[in-house]
């Protein structure tokens, strides 16, 4: 490591007393140890294998700047036992009186009665171990002084070359991490977590509605100071300590350790209905196949007498919001009222938890694989919908409507509020998928080109999803403004025998008109009401979320020809960007319970399986009449306040808490090592050396990985732009809720239409205090005040 290492003998466990074990796990490396291989082991050359990664022919350690002065400390210490030194036996005869000490595994090659294999030696010619770090170069070598009895230098090995090969073994002593197959791999895990259903149906509705091109603005600005920061933090850490977030969490102090254990109870409650979206469009893509899209046209209902009539319900509303109310969620009238058990969904929520299951089922072996598909199938579908979009009636007037800039919403604080919201909530932080995906990463990775091109990839995904769903919205909209307009002039002509009239030259709506009948009567009718046109509305009635995917977007995909093979592919895609982020979610959940050992005898196969049928059975919560409002209530307070507090204390514990444990571990297990400990025989170490700065440990970390120290930019935004990006939209959305309420859209079968319901009072969410009671201390008010902003809430509150 930067600033400390430790060369400890490999002991069997039944030589270890309970207490020399404790102190041995408590004082490993965070990342791992330095240590001697001999020459006879193999190294893989695979990705993720054992790496030579702090080898000076190493391209990620040259030339590295370090704060400690340039300095050589050397601590040697000599063990008189010989029972307690590890000796094979104890010294007996003449030679009673001779040194004995620990050698380090394979550190030395001898024939005569050495046991150079299992680091035990017998009585040699007495041999100090000094390990030399030189801070300006970084060069941290082991050398070993005195002759052998061949006569050799220890310490005279070439590294990487077949004798004494210094490698950093990752928790020495335990059984090898598994790795990723190879970069690629990796890097398409993580683009799949990232890029996600959010990025194709939230993005573009965001962007349209916080002032177009203009929304680009704050979008790239909390990208560049809380989105790539925070996923730099948690792809560094998890690389650097080789542990799920529990684990990396509790390893910094035990104090963090309810960052990991929070980290992975939000990502158990969004696997529970994020897996849902899945379920629903895997019913989706099995109802496109037929040869009329059962959302295409109204059904009928049949009476006793054998006739039928259209559907009132749908008549009211449109098709597709028929098929997606009524068949799909058979959605009640509230959330007190669940009705009937839906078993298409339940049914569609086990299958879907089975793939998931026989996708994680060996872990990052199995999902590896399955990547390859999913994060890339996407991609290509989103490309034949961009090539089928331009060529579309109406595709300017959606890029138009998208892109167009509107200045003077970046005065709005909304507007910040959410494009920090959905960067945050795009990226997958704070879940504790990114720390044990990264966690599988060799050393010597470069997690700083990782993060760079995985948060930028996810952006321009939006944008580019952004692209090809407001092509199709406009096409949409285009043809619904000129069905209008058809309609409209219809009427027209039939009472006028004209189309072309001004508006104002329209006699008021309910007034008596006279009319000539075709056979020449005159006769008098009311003016009726004529429908309004305005293409405007059609492109602002975009919406997000479920509304986009299973009502706007099927809407505007019956227009296509071919409509059914459209269909396939969109609600193919959906189930590949969501299933990839849901393996990212659950290995979350899963390495954390793996690295805490709480079932060190069960296999992770069956764990992971365990898991997934604790979620199936809890997800069928979601499968009744009222299991859309549970998802909502899930979607909008299980994740969105936890991981937010989560990120702003993991940038806290990285600035400031970072390398502190191990300085106070370092001091006392050095007391230890000098005057009682029978486990090591060498410990380096000088507190006084260190610096209390967590930044500056975690620079030194990221450091000896990539072989690139952190600069100041860095350092501004994980001590102070990241946190206060996280409190602010914190508090904003508080006190949002404070005022303004929450609630969730209930189907009103009569109406044909969704209305905005409160949420009961036995629902654990914040509920709305009248405004008197907070404008005095509304910060939003306040901050638009100094400003000069004119503040206007987004919804009409009781005062």
């Amino acid at each position: 490591m930067a600033n400390t290492a430790h060369l400890v003998r490999r002991q069997s466990s039944q030589n270890l007393n309970p207490q020399r074990s404790l102190d041995r796990l408590e004082m490993k490396e965070l990342r791992g140890r330095l240590v001697v291989e001999n020459g006879n082991n193999s190294m893989s050359n695979s990705y993720g294998a054992t790496n030579v990664a702090f080898d000076d022919n190493s391209p990620n350690t040259k030339s590295v700047s370090v704060t400690m002065s340039t300095v050589k400390i050397v601590r040697k210490r000599t063990l008189q036992d010989g029972a307690d030194s590890g000796c094979k036996e104890p010294l007996k005869g003449p030679d009673k009186d001779k040194k004995c000490e620990v050698m380090p595994k394979g550190a030395m090659n001898n024939k005569e009665g050495d046991e150079g294999s299992n680091g035990s030696f017998k009585n040699k010619d007495k041999c100090q171990v000094a390990i030399k770090y030189v801070a300006k170069t970084s060069e941290c070598k082991v050398s070993l002084k005195g002759e052998s009895k061949q006569g050799g230098k220890g310490g005279g090995s070439k590294l990487g070359s077949g004798e004494g090969k210094q490698v950093f073994r990752p928790e020495s002593g335990e059984e090898e991490r598994e790795s990723w197959d190879s970069k690629l791999t990796f890097l398409l895990a993580t683009v799949g977590y990232a890029v996600g259903l959010g990025n194709v149906w939230r993005f573009p509705y965001l962007a349209q509605k916080n002032g177009g091109g203009a929304f680009l603005i704050p979008y790239f600005v909390m990208l560049a100071i809380e989105g790539i920061p925070i996923f730099y933090l948690e792809l560094a850490i998890g690389q650097r300590l080789r542990k799920g977030a529990i684990g990396v969490w509790n390893q910094v102090s035990p104090y963090l350790g309810g960052i990991g254990i929070s980290s992975a109870v939000v990502s158990f409650n969004v696997a529970l209905y994020y897996n849902t979206i899945i379920a629903w469009c895997l019913f989706y893509f099995v109802q496109s196949f037929q040869s009329e899209l059962p959302w295409a046209t109204c059904p009928n209902v049949y009476f006793e007498n054998g006739s039928y009539a259209v559907e009132p319900e749908c008549v009211t509303s449109t098709p597709t919001q028929y098929f997606w109310y009524r068949t799909t969620l058979m959605v009640s009238e509230d959330i007190n009222t669940p009705q009937l058990f839906n078993w298409k969904i339940a049914l569609s929520l086990a299958v879907a938890w089975v793939l998931v299951y026989m996708c994680m089922i060996k872990g990052i072996a199995s999902s590896g694989k399955v990547v390859y598909v999913t994060a890339t199938f996407p991609y290509i579908v989103l490309i034949i919908f961009f090539f089928r979009g331009v060529t579309l009636r109406g595709m300017s007037d959606g890029l138009k409507h998208l892109f167009t800039p509107k200045w003077y919403m970046l005065k709005e604080p909304v507007v910040w509020l959410e494009a920090g919201t959905q960067i945050f909530f795009s990226l997958g932080l704070a879940f504790g998928g990114l720390i044990a995906f990264s966690s599988y990463n060799p050393v010597n990775n470069n997690c700083y080109r990782d993060a760079i091109m995985v948060s930028l990839t996810n952006c321009f995904t939006s944008m580019f999803a952004g692209i090809v769903v407001f092509s199709i919205i406009g096409f949409k909209a285009t043809m619904i403004y000129e069905r209008c307009l058809d309609d409209r002039n219809a009427t027209l002509m039939s009472l006028f025998g004209t189309s072309a009239l001004e508006p104002t030259a329209l006699p008021p709506e309910g007034s008596p008109i006279t009319i000539q009948n075709v056979n020449g009567s005159l006769e008098t009718i009311f003016m009726p009401v004529l429908p309004e046109c305005d293409l405007q509305k059609e492109l602002d009635n975009s919406g997000s979320g479920t509304g986009l995917a299973f009502i706007i977007f099927t809407e505007a995909i019956n227009q296509f020809p071919g409509a059914q093979f459209w269909s396939i592919l969109f609600f193919l895609m959906l189930f590949t960007l969501g299933i990839d982020s849901q393996f990212g979610t659950l290995e979350g959940v899963v390495t954390s319970i793996v690295d805490m050992k709480l079932f060190p005898n069960l296999r992770k196969e069956i764990l992971t399986g365990v898991i997934c049928l604790i979620c199936c059975g809890i997800s069928m919560g979601f499968a009744h009449g009222a299991g859309s409002y549970v998802f909502v209530l899930f979607d909008n307070f299980s994740g969105n306040f936890p991981l937010l507090i989560i990120a702003f204390f993991e940038c806290i514990g990285v600035s400031y808490v970072y390398g502190l444990k191990r300085v106070k571990l370092d001091k006392v297990y050095t007391d230890q090592a000098m005057y009682s400990s029978p486990m090591a025989s060498l410990v380096l170490t000088d507190s006084s050396q260190l610096t209390d700065d967590g930044f500056e440990k975690f620079a030194d970390d990221i450091e000896l990985m990539t072989g690139k120290r952190p600069g100041l930019y860095w350092l501004i935004c994980w001590k102070y732009l990241s946190p206060l990006a996280m409190l602010s939209i914190l508090v904003a959305s508080i006190v949002e809720i404070a005022m303004d309420g929450s609630g969730y859209p209930a189907w009103v079968a009569s109406k044909g239409t969704s209305e905005r319901h409160e949420w009961p009072v036995w629902c654990p969410v914040p509920h709305r205090v009248p405004r008197a009671h907070l404008r005095a201390v509304d910060p939003r008010r306040r901050f638009m005040q100094v400003r000069g902003f004119n503040w206007r809430s987004p919804v009409s509150v009781d005062g």
